[in-house]
């Protein structure tokens, strides 16, 4: 086992790393931006490293401050959590090269499921369902030639895309020449590839996703699925596990599709496949070759420690347990919480006056905010996830209700307001919702 790993994020999932660590007797190393010298998990590493300014370019995202800092402290392997750099296969070899373990997939499955051109492909190969979709698309007309293969309603994706940039929907030839050129032009300014392809458009759609681990050995576990489907503008705003939409029936096939897949692929450590769901159907969309900011309520009903199960793969140890090992117990719901205005979505960072997070039976808070901390402008808004469960669905949303009202984040303006209105609607109290559905009801209550 590792003796010493070197966190290469920050926030709460820095906190949550670290955690993880110390349960397993292993020391960690902090690093961080001069923005961030006094975060949480900064204070309670053993060591902490500055590896650079404030703007992430310069410090997280700088791939030979965090190697440097990882030989300095002799670290012998590092975590690099999500965001930043937890999908950057150069990253991956490079730490791999200069003796360290990375903790995640190799490099090699990075690219394969990184890309979404041929994640699609090995995705179809494995025998996993997706949607009709192109490949890369060369030009305006050639986007307008599959767009009428395929057939309208169709959306336009970078390749490398991720957070909902450099995603665009089309509804006909006309939309398509906007769609095409935008979604060029906001790869080209976010990722590291401009290159767009396209799938045909679900218009109701569910957004669920499964959970699996796989060890060095082609030991494969599924740890069930996530349902994402609370969303604006492509981003996750509350998951709740198990999905109020599926079956056990459902959920025993595609739980099984999945392990096969990621059998045959030969991935390991933890990954995300994210399905899109219509009409009794799934639709492979992605893969995410990291830990997800949702992976809590998995945790919560499957009793199983992802992080620890990373480093534990990571390190060469067998997964130690079969499929017919993990058992599902209750229901989990987790709120992202952000400090943003609840109305305009406008990031509000800022000095918290006052912090109380709630406590009680199945209630966890992820979070490094504390009473006092200035909330950096420099980075992602998110500031706490509220994760709560119970025997049943309805146990968990009453206890979700009871959380919320305790909860108390003064000094800064943040989403707790809007997690109220959304668990309080019927739609959601009866699991009745799709991805569009946050998105149109705040279209209607602005009204």
């Amino acid at each position: 086992m590792f003796q010493k790993i070197l966190i290469a994020n920050r926030g709460e999932v820095a906190l949550r790393i670290h955690r993880a660590c110390r349960e397993m007797g292993i020391r960690t190393v902090a690093v961080h931006s001069e923005a961030d010298a006094n975060a949480m998990h900064v204070r309670l590493a053993d060591e902490a490293v500055c590896i650079g300014p404030a703007r992430s370019t310069d410090s997280y995202l700088n791939k030979s401050a965090i190697i440097s800092a990882a030989l300095i402290t002799g670290a012998d392997a590092i975590h690099p959590g999500y965001g930043f750099l937890s999908e950057n296969a150069d990253f991956a070899e490079m730490v791999e090269e200069h003796g360290i373990t990375f903790i995640g997939p190799t490099a090699e499955q990075m690219r394969l499921m990184g890309d979404k051109i041929t994640a699609r492909q090995a995705a179809i190969k494995a025998g996993l369902p997706v949607t009709p979709g192109s490949p890369a698309l060369e030009s305006v007309e050639h986007a307008i030639e599959w767009a009428h293969k395929i057939g309208y309603p169709v959306i336009v994706k970078a390749k490398d895309g991720g957070g909902g940039k450099g995603m665009k929907t089309a509804f006909n030839d006309e939309e398509m020449r906007e769609a095409f050129t935008m979604a060029k032009a906001e790869a080209k300014a976010s990722f590291p590839s401009d290159v767009v392809y396209m799938e045909k458009y679900l218009q109701k759609p569910r957004h669920i996703e499964m959970q699996v681990l796989a060890d060095k050995y082609g030991h494969v576990v599924h740890l069930g699925e996530r349902d994402c489907s609370i969303q604006r503008k492509n981003q996750k705003v509350i998951e709740e596990s198990p999905s109020p939409a599926l079956n056990a029936q459902q959920r025993k096939e595609i739980g099984e599709t999945v392990r096969k897949a990621i059998e045959q692929i030969g991935y390991t450590n933890a990954g995300t496949l994210e399905f899109l769901y219509e009409d009794g159907k799934f639709y492979f969309l992605e893969m995410n070759t990291r830990l997800q900011v949702e992976h809590p309520i998995t945790e919560a009903v499957s009793g199983i420690d992802i992080v620890r199960e990373q480093i534990r793969i990571a390190s060469g140890a067998e997964l130690g347990y079969t499929q017919d090992d993990i058992t599902f117990s209750g229901h989990a719901i987790e709120c992202r919480i952000n400090a943003e205005n609840p109305e305009t979505f406008t990031p509000c960072p800022g000095k918290v006056t006052e912090w109380h997070a709630p406590g009680g039976l199945g209630i966890r808070v992820d979070s490094e905010i504390y009473s006092g901390y200035s909330i950096p402008p420099f980075y992602d808004s998110m500031i706490a996830k509220l994760i709560v469960s119970g025997k049943t669905r309805n146990a968990a949303l009453m206890r979700l209700r009871r959380a919320l009202e305790e909860f108390v984040i003064e000094g800064v303006p943040n989403t707790i307001p809007l997690h109220q209105e959304i668990i309080s609607q019927a739609e959601f109290i009866d699991g009745q919702y799709n991805i569009h559905w946050l998105e149109n009801y705040m279209k209607n209550h602005q009204k």
